[in-house]
Formats: C-alpha cells, structure tokens, sequence
C-alpha cells in the first residue's frame, strides 16, 4: 500500500534545471520549502527566485542567489515592476564546491528563514506579501535532487489518510493505516516527511491492532535534548531536530533497522516474540508527512 499525497504535496525528483514550477496554493507563515542538491566544482553562481506568478518575468518576492566570484557571498533581493531593489550582500557562503546540501526555506511572520545544511543563514524580511508567491524557480550552476513544498495554502483532508493530512491547515497529523499482511522480514516501511520549524516531538507507533499493543515506539523529543535517548542516540536527534525527507524502517527476523535519510541510525530488537501480527503503523506529533509505503 502507498499513500502519495496531492498535487501540491508530492515532492519533485532530478528536475531539470532551469527549473520553473507552481506552488499550488501558495505559501504563509508556518510553509516551508525543502531543497536537496549539489554544486559543481566549477561553479560560479546559482539562484532560487519566489515567483509572484509562475513565468520568469513575473515579480520576486524572494531571490537567492549565491556566487562564487572571489568575494565569495549570497545576494538576496525582490524584484517588483521589472525592478531589482536593494540587495542584502551576506559575505559568507554555506555551500563548498562539488559538495551536496540540503537548504529549507522556512515562511516565518517576520520573513523568510534560510537553512543550509541545518544551520541557520539568513533571515530576509518580507517586502513582498507572501501570498502573492505562487512559483518556485531555480537555475544556474547547481543539480537538484528533491523539490517538497509542505504546508502550502491547499487546505482539507484526503481521502486514504485514515483521518491525518499533510500539510493543509497545519495541525497534528495524526496518520492511522493499516499494513496489509502484517509485517515480514525483510519488508520495509518508508516515510517521506518534515518537522517543521519550533517541532517539538513526533512519535511512529507500530501497532498489533487486535490487542492495542505497541510493538515499536519511536518518539524524538526535540525540546529535551538527549536527556530521553532510550529509542534515540546522538546521530538521531541532531538529524531529526532539523528535518528529515525520509526515514526507513525495516523488519528483520531479531530487530527492526531505522535509517534517516540513507544513515543507519539504530537497532531495535524485537521485544514480542510474534512480530508478524504487527499490522498498523500510526504517526503522530509535529509532522508533516508527503508520503508513506508500506
């Protein structure tokens, strides 16, 4: 079974680059942009421009636009009525040459958060109102890997989400679904998601639905620290207390495997002697999901 969410939601694969695309619903405060990519070792500059429309020509609430000139920095500006404005000129580049990098973009009241690798850059203030954005482009020097837009202006739920919702207005999830034939060795679960900012915890429940029981708890607290780290170690809470894209879960016959965006994380040994009666996975916390397969 896989649930694949809404036009809107579904994350971007290798686009080709330029990139030109719609934010379907727009963005607000609370939204976030997810960028997965990798820079060239010749690279000299590349740019993320928030569209006030979906063609080139259209306004700019947003331009990122880092270059490698000798004066290494990252110019940021908005362009409105075919003008560019003023520039904020950071001189400090949080990209290296021929290396991959993750970048957020987080749509505060304030402005717009820039993530780089899961450290704060730049907080760019609003001088273009955020619901006029309704386009994303990217082009220059740089291949891109993942485009996820969550927590756009689309609101509702969806049918198939056992009652949680990407996305959409923003709320708990909470994600309820059953796995058909329970679990097996060898069969993995796959989670495509984000925390968004000021997350504090999430938990995923592998659930044996005849009894209530819970097989296996996985529960980042991201407002405590390591103090907890019964389920979590080190490697797990500095990578989820910034974001994850996807989380593995495999079923072997002595332990389940997690691994966070390709790293092995941990082992869990299995507890219940039956693990193959595990039939439902829940999700619940300050998550936004994209996609679940089972």
């Amino acid at each position: 079974m896989t649930f694949v969410a809404p036009p809107g939601y579904q994350p971007v694969y290798n686009p080709s680059i330029p990139y030109l695309g719609p934010i379907y619903g727009g963005l607000r405060e609370g939204s976030s942009i997810y960028i997965q990519g990798s820079v060239p070792e010749d690279i000299t500059r590349f740019y993320v421009n928030l569209l006030c429309g979906q063609s080139d020509n259209s306004d700019v609430a947003l331009h990122f636009n880092p270059r490698f000139d000798g004066r290494d920095k990252v110019v940021f500006n908005t362009r409105q009525n075919d003008n560019w404005e003023s520039e904020d000129k950071i001189r400090s580049m949080p990209f290296r040459k021929g290396e991959r990098f993750e970048m957020v973009i987080l749509i505060t009241s304030q402005g717009y958060q820039i993530r780089v690798n899961g450290n704060d850059f730049h907080m760019f203030p609003h001088r273009i109102p955020v619901e006029r954005v309704g386009g994303l482009e990217i082009a220059g020097d740089v291949a891109i890997q993942t485009i996820n837009i969550i927590g756009g202006g689309m609101g509702g739920g969806y049918p198939g989400m056992g009652g949680g919702y990407p996305g959409g207005n923003m709320g708990p999830v909470p994600y309820q679904g059953m796995i058909a034939g329970g679990l097996s060795p060898k069969r993995t679960i796959i989670i495509r998601g984000m925390l968004p900012y000021g997350a504090s915890r999430m938990a995923i429940n592998f659930i044996v639905s005849r009894t209530g029981d819970i097989a296996f708890h996985l529960n980042p607290r991201l407002n405590e620290g390591l103090r907890d780290s019964t389920l979590m170690d080190k490697a797990l809470y500095l990578t989820m207390c910034f974001l994850f894209y996807q989380m593995s879960i495999r079923c072997g016959n002595q332990r389940f495997k997690v691994f966070v965006n390709g790293q092995h994380l941990f082992d869990f040994f299995h507890r219940m002697q039956s693990f193959n009666e595990i039939d439902q996975l829940e999700i619940k916390g300050d998550v936004q999901i994209s996609y679940i397969h089972f």
